[in-house]
């Protein structure tokens, strides 16, 4: 069906101007569809792999797009697309001017259009990066409070509408429920949702989604629901003899049956839409007066393919509160697949393609066609491109941060405690860089010792808020709310939180303002929040995460808090740093490092690793000579250095974190025993990995610490230990290819004293004498 039949090219100038967007949007379509065909049936392909992209996808979400783009949006406005829509938003940008001929060509290739909308990687204008199912869609969400976190900085204006164009399968995705039901979210009422509603997901057509069901969810989170169901087409049938039967018909019927007119021939319409019910007569009367093409026409006029009802739409958005429009759609409309419930992944043939070219009139073998400038809709994409067009934000550097206090902890005390101490230190000795600390956490702000901090900075909210416990003695942790407050809880949701950091990360490139995101949650819960932290980094944010308490140390929690797999995190999460410190000096240290490396180009983000175990700070040794303590610095933040040297060390004991008291009382009583031990704390086996990739030609950063931490010379059988799993270290033993035995964590534990439980693991003080005998001995 060509679009541009279902808008009279003459009368009023409102009618005029709908006509020149049909012929953009069934161009966007043409386009969108082309470059799916010519990455998967034009451009050579060696391998015989499959290309894909999503034919359907696009073309049930063409029109929406169209129509908010080239009528609705603003140069400060943001627009998050969903994933399978990503062809449709680069055929808008190349009738924009923002990509040539040849870049059309290149969808899924290396080095060319990414399959889903890349911020970091797509040459044209992309807002949000979107792939990961439920994490694209609430990107809005938490790009619209760092937008307003950062104008408290500036003092700029926040101003623009964050659009997020969303599948309607997609929000079978948990993550959206959680973001959605965020306290602070109501009151943002830049956000504007448009959901999709095709009725289809990968495998089938879903036989529940109901659009009054997702309205009442809507409208239970503070949301405004404006619903798009039906075409002017199907309104005016609505109105005569007969439709309200018509209307009762099409609500009624399961989504499955709706699918299936589609694909029916006109003959079959006829017979299938009458039901056997009351109002059958009154519905088959009325399509009797239609001829075959306007019956098909009619059926398939959804108001998400209809410019006109989403025109009015768009204009009933209230700004006051956060909007959903639902619009019906057709998945694979103005396609031969339209409707098809296996359409999600299929692909025009060859044959298909040039059917649908001689539909829209336009040269398969010659695509990609603009506008003649001249004509009305050329004139269109001129003014939409003029509109559009923003101000280059100036990067500003972040101010840099500063490398040591220059005190020393002392007495016993844990690296959790310590955090809050660092953030309260940056206040005095470096406000302006405590100004663009942003720390959030779900939850658990108190149990992770930010208290101190929280009372000192306050608590960020979209308005003032008033702290009734402020009068009462016996609260000591205030929460003080207003808008240039520099802390951000949340409910208990850590997708929600790593979301935040990583749109909070991104404000240096977005607005121009760098901020240092630290995100705390506890330990165990890290991986949960991993895939979306880590998509955050893809996207482009830089924060850090914290996750404490860690490890089995947390022993009377038992196995369900007792973390395993986290200390690989530095090993494995690309444009991520991992710090595991076991005193507080070492907290301040690789804290401040981590802060060093955000907020700019090639920048990174940090994970740390902290515990709850009191230990002995005069263990650490810290230097007292200034350029000794600057050496031991430096090697902390390089990923570790020589805790205890021995004369001749019979062995090294590698330990990381809450392990290493226990690695310096087993090298005691080895000595004991006549075997002098060295004894290495590391504080990053990413950092070393990495360090052991250069050396072997394999990266291109330094190796320098190798020498320090683990010198030729001193290559001895070595015992790794740490509160996680053992595989973390294990790769330090072939920097000499000397015998190991590696201790950590590797299966359940259970509650316990901290005594019992490290023995039940085997990373005991006892453990690690038994293991260094066994190699030396």
């Amino acid at each position: 069906m060509n679009v541009l039949e279902t808008v009279p090219v003459t009368g009023t100038a409102q009618e005029q101007s709908l006509h020149a967007l049909a012929a953009v949007e069934q161009r966007v379509l043409w386009l969108a569809t082309s470059m799916i065909h010519h990455a998967n049936r034009v451009r050579p392909n060696p391998s015989g792999m499959k290309v894909g992209g999503h034919q359907a996808s696009s073309a049930s979400i063409a029109t929406i797009m169209t129509a908010l783009w080239f009528e609705q949006l603003r140069a400060e406005d943001r627009v998050s697309v969903k994933p399978h829509a990503s062809p449709v938003l680069h055929a808008i940008n190349y009738l924009l001017g923002e990509l040539d001929d040849t870049q059309m060509t290149t969808l899924r290739q290396f080095g060319g259009i990414q399959s889903y909308p890349s911020r970091a990687k797509d040459p044209d204008t992309v807002d949000y990066s979107t792939g990961s199912v439920g994490i694209g869609a609430t990107a809005p969400i938490w790009g619209a409070i760092a937008r307003r976190y950062a104008a408290s900085i500036s003092g700029g204006s926040a101003k623009g509408r964050q659009y997020s164009l969303v599948g309607d399968a997609e929000l079978d995705e948990g993550a959206v429920w959680e973001a959605l039901m965020d306290p602070q979210v109501p009151d943002l009422g830049e956000l504007v949702w448009i959901v999709d509603l095709n009725r289809q997901s990968l495998d089938r057509v879903v036989p529940n989604i109901a659009a009054g069901k997702l309205e009442r969810m809507f409208d239970a989170a503070g949301w405004q629901v404006i619903t798009v169901p039906f075409g002017h087409r199907l309104q005016e049938l609505f109105r005569l003899p007969g439709g309200d039967a018509l209307r009762t018909r099409i609500l009624a019927m399961p989504n499955a049956e709706y699918q299936r007119l589609l694909r029916c021939s006109p003959g079959e319409l006829r017979r299938r839409l009458p039901d056997a019910d009351a109002g059958a007569d009154g519905i088959r009367s009325l399509i009797d007066g239609l001829d075959d093409d306007e019956l098909v026409r009619s059926i398939r006029n959804l108001g998400g393919h209809d410019l006109g009802a989403l025109r009015d739409a768009f204009a009933r958005i209230d700004d006051t509160r956060p909007t959903v429009i639902i619009a019906y759609t057709i998945k694979g409309h103005g396609l031969p697949t339209a409707g098809h419930p296996q359409n999600h992944s299929s692909l025009l043939s060859s044959e298909q393609y040039r059917q649908f070219a001689a539909q829209v009139g336009m040269d398969p073998d010659a695509p990609w066609q603009r506008f003649d400038p001249l004509s009305d809709e050329g004139r269109l994409c001129a003014q939409t491109a003029d509109r559009l067009r923003r101000e280059v934000i100036p990067p500003v550097a972040p101010p840099t941060v500063p490398v040591d206090f220059g005190r020393t902890p002392s007495g016993v005390g844990a690296t959790q405690a310590a955090l809050g101490r660092v953030l309260l230190d940056l206040t005095r000795s470096a406000p302006e860089i405590a100004r663009r600390v942003v720390t959030a956490s779900p939850d658990v702000s108190s149990s992770t010792n930010l208290a101190g901090w929280l009372n000192k900075a306050g608590v960020w909210s979209t308005r003032d808020r008033q702290d009734w416990f402020d009068d009462d003695p016996e609260t000591i942790m205030h929460w003080r709310e207003r808008p240039t407050g520099q802390h951000i809880e949340l409910g208990i949701a850590e997708v929600n939180l790593v979301s935040l950091l990583g749109e909070l990360g991104a404000t240096w490139s977005r607005w121009g303002q760098p901020l240092f995101p630290i995100g705390v949650l506890y330990d165990p819960f890290v991986e949960r929040a991993l895939e979306p932290w880590s998509y955050g980094m893809y996207a482009g944010g830089q924060s850090i995460l914290v996750g404490t308490p860690s490890g089995v140390s947390l022993a009377a929690e038992g196995g369900a808090h007792q973390s395993i797999k986290t200390p690989s995190i530095g090993l494995e999460q690309p444009e991520c740093l991992s710090y595991e410190p076991a005193f507080m000096q070492e907290v301040e240290w690789t804290l401040l490092a981590a802060m060093s490396q955000m907020a700019r180009p090639g920048g990174r983000s940090a994970y740390l690793r902290l515990s709850t175990k009191p230990v002995d700070q005069t263990l650490a040794a810290i230097p007292a000579d200034p350029a000794a303590r600057e050496r031991r610095r430096r090697q902390v933040v390089a990923g570790g250095y020589r805790l205890r040297s021995a004369q001749r060390p019979a062995a090294t004991i590698v330990a990381m974190g809450a392990m290493v008291p226990d690695a310096v009382d087993a090298a005691s009583r080895l000595a004991a025993l006549g075997h002098d031990v060295d004894v290495v704390c590391v504080t990053s086996p990413g950092l070393l990995f990495e360090a052991v990739q250069s050396r072997g030609g394999a990266g291109e950063g330094s190796d320098w610490i190798l020498d320090q931490v683990l010198p030729a010379d001193r290559a001895a059988p070595m015992v790794t230990v740490l509160d996680g799993h053992p595989h973390a270290l294990a790769f330090l033993a072939g920097v000499h290819r000397v015998p190991a035995r590696h201790l950590g964590v590797s299966r359940f534990g259970q509650a316990g004293d901290l005594a019992s439980v490290y023995q039940y693991h085997g990373i005991d003080a006892d453990s690690i004498v038994r293991a260094v005998l066994d190699l030396t001995e």
